[in-house]
């Protein structure tokens, strides 16, 4: 069969396997921690200020907005993981509704996403890193804090130190990691329920005047309400990664759509608080180009120890983003690997039910990126990644369930050609209000890998082997 032809059959994907396969071992609190923790980290604590720069007080609606497309997608995301409950998240989807190719694409995208995530999560964990252990009299060598873009610089240690650290843990099992990771965060909801406590006694309404000084923006437009909820798309996703633990949790029906949706739910909610606070308590101008915004007005508030603490937990729990995303992206590699599109050997099982062999390859790769790379750089391609899952999984709700209405749906997305329509259109035109040159990237990365698709992949697969049957029923 034809590349072009080829679709997974859902039936096929869901049925038994003699191979090892990942332990069962998460509930919906494991899941919801895990999303959590992906979701708030350096989008909340540093993008505030960015998204404040663009859109003035406005940048509220900007969370609004890509708080919704978010929250569509996360709907999305929640019925097609309870249909297909297997590793690989939207790339798996995509591979049993629109077929071999898209697949890919979304794949590769996928890996693009999260390995940028994590690097870029490890270069900003280390600009707070360095300075704190040199308050404990450990200083590093500056060439040994950044990588050789900075004139001086080698690597960046730190970064490639905390990803080490990470990997060690997901290395000890999927429970063992969860439990810490719902930990910290734990600590970073805390940091900022305390930050909204401190700042709303302060808070002045004339700071949301002007309300939307640059406007609201359309796309190709580099300022405005649109171009702020484009980057602050930065601080929403993550719920994905809960997508790609289906395989190893207890009851995929009931716990992924509780982990998804409960995870969006409770970070639009904490977003939007703290930016009201952060907002109310200082003007915009004083805090839109600072590095750590939330610390800033801590301190114009004259509260230095809430500032200390704030950055302190930003330390202590940034971890659990490099943990969600790393998670993932080893098992979007493990989905890949099983289906032959990338080699058999990455898809290797440990005795404690962790894909071993690509974790520890995926942390390789993203500790060289992190390593070298600038954090703009790493940042500035994850979201386009992120935005392509995303269309991807409301083009496929959408179309299974036209051509599969029938199947069975532990979870059914209220009013899904709106849910899908809105995730869709919603990402486009965020696609479109991201940098010129970030768009030229993401094409290139992605016509990189039609070439290795086209080359290798596409006569490796499992269906181009006849390993697996292809879905010509209709029914998905």
């Amino acid at each position: 069969m034809a590349f072009w032809n080829r679709r997974r059959s859902i039936d096929a994907m869901l049925a038994p396997s003699s191979g090892p396969g990942l332990k069962k071992t998460l509930s919906w609190p494991h899941l919801m921690a895990l999303g959590v923790g992906a979701i708030v980290g350096t989008g909340i604590l540093t993008l505030i200020g960015v998204g404040a720069g663009l859109a003035g007080p406005a940048v509220l609606i900007s969370f609004a907005l890509a708080g919704l497309v978010c929250a569509c997608a996360a709907l999305a995301y929640a019925e097609l993981s309870t249909i297909m409950p297997a590793s690989g998240s939207a790339y798996t989807y995509s591979y049993a509704a629109l077929g071999e190719i898209f697949a890919w694409v979304v794949g590769w995208s996928l890996i693009l996403e999260y390995s940028l995530v994590v690097s870029a999560v490890a270069v900003g964990w280390s600009g707070y890193a360095a300075p704190f252990l040199a308050g404990l009299g450990i200083d590093l060598p500056f060439a040994l804090t950044v990588g050789p873009h900075v004139e001086g610089g080698l690597i960046n240690l730190p970064a490639v130190f905390i990803i080490g650290i990470v990997t060690g843990l997901l290395l000890m099992g999927t429970r063992e990691s969860a439990t810490l990771n719902a930990v910290l965060v734990v600590i970073k909801i805390a940091a900022l329920v305390a930050f909204v406590a401190i700042a709303l006694p302060k808070f002045d309404a004339a700071n949301f005047t002007p309300f939307m000084p640059h406007g609201f923006g359309a796309p190709f437009v580099q300022t405005g309400v649109m171009a702020a909820a484009a980057i602050i798309f930065f601080a929403f996703y993550g719920f994905d990664a809960i997508a790609t633990a289906a395989e190893e949790t207890k009851k995929p029906e009931r716990d992924l759509a509780i982990g998804i949706v409960g995870s969006m739910v409770i970070c639009t909610i904490l977003y939007i608080a703290v930016a009201a606070a952060a907002i109310g308590a200082a003007p915009v101008s004083s805090f839109a180009d600072s590095p750590e915004p939330l610390a800033h007005i801590m301190r114009g508030l004259g509260q230095g120890v809430a500032a200390q603490w704030i950055a302190a937990a930003a330390v202590v729990a940034l971890p659990t983003v490099l943990l969600a995303f790393l998670f993932g992206q080893s098992r979007i590699f493990l989905g890949m690997a099983r289906d032959g599109l990338l080699p058999n050997r990455l898809a290797k099982i440990s005795n404690r039910g962790v894909p071993t062999v690509v974790t520890v390859f995926t942390a390789i790769v993203v500790a060289f990126l992190a390593g070298i790379m600038r954090l703009d750089e790493l940042a500035s391609l994850a979201n386009a990644g992120t935005l392509m899952a995303f269309m991807a999984v409301g083009v496929s709700l959408i179309v299974l369930r036209v051509r599969d209405p029938n199947r069975e749906r532990k979870f059914k997305a209220p009013l899904w050609w709106l849910v899908g329509g809105v995730a869709i259109v919603g990402c486009i035109v965020f696609f479109f209000s991201l940098k010129g040159s970030t768009q030229l990237y993401f094409l290139l990365w992605n016509l990189f890998g039609l070439a290795v698709y086209l080359l290798w992949s596409s006569r490796n697969s499992r269906l181009a082997k006849g390993e697996e049957a292809p879905d010509e029923t209709g029914r998905g």
